[in-house]
């Protein structure tokens, strides 16, 4: 059972975060700016500076990274001038020209080092934040570009850094451009905007999780990268707080005919007058349709014009509305939001998943 009441009380929300996790969360800022003076002092724009690769691999291992794939692809999108492989393990055909971007949380990943073994082995350039002792490391010791943590966080909290690393290679390659500085200056503002002692109705993460309560979520997205953030929202809920969400983009939404007419059912079929016990056992009350939108643009309003209004109940999730910045910024912020969205349900619940960190509140 979960206690919505738990979130409006700080003293109580400090005492269940007996470990820290909603001020792990707040520390995606300052993430950013240990990987932004990493990378300067080992030289990643030295290394990288006029590269102009064969292919860029983006290999993904267990946690973020295909969320975090997902959302490079779509931030680089069908213009980018390199071709774009998404893989597991580096393969054999990788070669000098190529670049690597990588990144994991476990040191002892043999996966991940065979692969940056082979990567560097045969002269591809690799990107990899890992830590600094392990097999990962020890595989592209004195080849690879290492970034270590720097800020110090609890297993699952890495996205802002293998992000940022990964802005920052692209950036340098003049694949991308982020500010990187208003990057983290945004990420400390919606930190900021979701400290634990704000009131919900002006705490958006407080006020996200609320919207999730006892409702299964349909994260659906209105272009490439906010699906992206859709599925790393749903690693995250999953993590965090034991939910499990249905993800995809709008488009794939509206082909699985029977769960878009429950949803659009869900959206227009229960106004704030009416009595809920008329709705008891109607499977549709317990869905939570969230629009969520990165892009901007005349062909992005329009695309979102036309979901909400299929959709008149959904909550549409703007973050250019609140936030002035390019695309990787607000999807990042938006991607924080979800995080702590998910800690404070996690909190409320009594249990926060899938690490076996926390138990059931009545265990």
């Amino acid at each position: 059972m979960t206690d919505d009441t738990l979130l409006d009380d700080p003293a109580r929300l400090s005492e269940a975060d007996s470990e820290g996790l909603l001020r792990a969360s707040a520390q995606a800022g300052a993430q950013v700016r240990s990987v932004v003076e990493t990378a300067a002092e080992i030289g990643v724009e030295r290394a990288l500076a006029d590269v102009r690769p064969r292919a860029l691999l983006l290999v993904t291992r267990p946690g973020h990274g295909g969320a975090l794939a997902d959302l490079l692809v779509a931030l680089l999108g069908p213009a980018c001038p390199v071709p774009i492989v998404v893989t597991d393990e580096v393969p054999s055909w990788v070669g000098p020209l190529d670049v690597v971007i990588t990144h994991t949380e476990d040191p002892g990943d043999r996966v991940l080092a065979e692969s940056i073994g082979r990567a560097t082995r045969y002269g591809a350039t690799v990107v990899v934040t890992a830590p600094q002792d392990g097999p990962v490391a020890a595989a592209g010791a004195g080849r690879a570009l290492l970034l270590p943590p720097r800020v110090p966080v609890p297993p699952g909290f890495a996205f802002p850094r293998a992000l940022t690393a990964a802005l920052l290679a692209l950036t340098t390659m003049g694949l991308l451009r982020v500010d990187m500085d208003r990057f983290a200056d945004e990420l400390d503002k919606e930190a900021e905007k979701g400290h634990p002692a704000h009131e919900s109705f002006v705490n958006p993460a407080k006020s996200l999780a609320l919207r999730l309560f006892d409702r299964v979520p349909l994260l659906w997205g209105l272009d490439p990268a906010a699906t992206a953030v859709a599925a790393h929202a749903r690693h995250v809920l999953a993590a965090h707080a034991g939910f499990v969400c249905d993800v995809g983009s709008y488009a794939d939404a509206q082909t699985r005919f029977a769960l878009h007419r429950a949803a659009v059912r869900s959206t227009s079929g229960q106004g704030i007058f009416d009595d809920p016990d008329d709705f008891v056992g109607d499977p549709t009350a317990m869905l939570r349709v969230q629009l969520l939108a990165i892009s901007s643009g005349p062909a992005a309003d329009a695309a979102r014009t036309m979901a909400a209004d299929t959709l008149p109940g959904a909550d549409v999730l703007v973050p250019a509305e609140e936030v002035g910045a390019d695309e990787p910024t607000r999807a990042a912020v938006l991607a924080l939001r979800f995080e702590l969205a998910a800690l404070y349900l996690g909190l409320a619940a009594g249990t926060i998943g899938g690490s076996g960190r926390y138990a059931s509140a009545g265990v």
